[in-house]
């Protein structure tokens, strides 16, 4: 969430971010508002200092013997103007702090203006894709064959964009999962974490799902509770409303866990495979870090992201995303996207992103930089590190053989048994 007074003294800068985001007039209602706040305020200082006014020359009158009858009168009706006037005010406060959820965050001078994707910036890329002496098949027919992906049945258990793994499909997404966690941990200084999968609405709001993206967030009937998105919401939250010291910063969290979204407004984008499921699971990076360290943290952490990808020696590349692409809490994003050959083309397995203090606000986390200093507001940053189901799409693409077999990258081989490919 933006600072409210930081738009009132910045209005023509924040409005130019907006249109650079494809969100011209989204300060509209927030001025208007505004406005009528400062009126109100005005209204009821003038009448405050009225009743004030009245208020002693009433005293005065009462010294002298005198009555005031039409004083305390006017008294009397400037307090009840006054109420009126506050509670007036206080609905357009809780309005204005509705519209500033739904603003969202400045794009660091850095990123790249655009209106798309087509205006992202390709920063680096690692390995070279594969050139096959045969024609390569998706994962989506390369698992059934192998009957280690099961989309059918998962269709009769979910629905559409489910998918049941089966066997060694099952030790491989593990297996996965299990090798991001151990490199973050014990290479990168990760704190493992292991959250519930449903959080609370206060939750949701403090790391930005909520209230815009309500309709892509599955909701508990009966409750006010949602599954989580992704990891960043549970482990950002763990430190909502506290103040934290800043001798103890950075903190750097990882977390696996299931990932749950309802993709609206993505039909017929990656409709077949497991790139885009309204299930999968995601092993997440969260940083909590001092105002003036987030942008060298972000570098940190996207070769955090990267290295694991090396490991499994998958092609990628980084892209700087522009300000029409970038994500609502996001000052600065870079997505790491994968070969694909199925695609011929790269993917997104991972975002990461400096969120400076966005959430933050929203979520009023705090931290004292030394003793007896000004609490600032901490800078969050969170990635995926990376995606699993899309990890396990590019690996059965990546590493499949003429004979429609997948050779298990060599990392691996210790959390699949030693396997070393695939089989029919």
């Amino acid at each position: 969430m933006l600072d409210a007074r930081m738009i009132r003294s910045n209005l023509e800068k924040v409005e130019q971010a907006m249109k650079n985001r494809n969100m011209a007039g989204t300060l509209d209602n927030f001025v208007r508002l505004d406005e009528q706040r400062r009126s109100i305020l005005s209204q009821v200082e003038e009448r405050k200092s009225f009743r004030n006014s009245d208020s002693q020359e009433i005293g005065k009158l009462k010294k002298q013997g005198m009555e005031a009858e039409d004083l305390k009168q006017k008294v009397r009706e400037a307090g009840q103007e006054i109420k009126q006037m506050e509670e007036k005010l206080k609905a357009v406060e809780s309005e204005l702090q509705q519209i500033l959820y739904n603003i969202p965050n400045l794009p660091h001078e850095s990123v790249p203006v655009g209106a798309d994707e087509s205006a992202n910036q390709e920063i680096r890329r690692w390995g070279e894709p594969r050139s096959f002496d045969f024609e390569p098949q998706a994962h989506w027919d390369l698992g059934p064959q192998l009957d280690i992906l099961d989309f059918e049945r998962a269709a009769k258990l979910s629905g559409t964009r489910f998918v049941v793994y089966k066997g060694w499909g099952a030790k491989l997404e593990r297996a996965v999962i299990n090798f991001y966690l151990d490199i973050h941990t014990s290479k990168h200084g990760y704190q493992e974490v292991f959250p519930p999968f449903m959080v609370n609405r206060e939750c949701m709001v403090g790391t930005g799902q909520l209230p815009k993206f309500a309709e892509d967030m599955f909701k508990i009937e009966g409750r006010d509770m949602y599954l989580v998105p992704t990891a960043e919401v549970p482990l950002t939250n763990l430190y909502r409303e506290e103040i934290l010291e800043g001798r103890d910063l950075p903190l750097y969290l990882t977390a696996y866990t299931a990932c749950f979204r309802a993709e609206a407004g993505s039909h017929g984008r990656d409709t077949r495979g497991i790139i885009r499921q309204h299930q999968f699971n995601k092993v997440e990076l969260v940083k909590i870090v001092p105002a003036e360290s987030s942008y060298e943290e972000l570098e940190k952490l996207t070769r955090d992201a990267e290295e694991v990808l090396q490991a499994l020696e998958l092609p990628y590349r980084v892209v700087l995303l522009s300000t029409g692409d970038m994500g609502f809490s996001s000052a600065k994003t870079y997505d790491l996207e994968v070969w694909m050959p199925s695609y011929q083309d790269y993917k997104e397995i991972s975002s990461c992103s400096n969120c400076e203090d966005f959430q933050a606000r929203r979520a009023n986390i705090r931290y004292r930089p030394g003793p007896g200093e000004k609490l600032r507001f901490a800078h969050t940053l969170n990635g995926s590190g990376v995606a699993v189901g899309r990890t396990v799409a590019a690996i059965i693409e990546n590493y499949q053989q003429a004979d429609g077999s997948i050779v298990i990258p060599e990392v691996l081989r210790p959390y699949m048994g030693g396997l070393e490919v695939i089989e029919g």
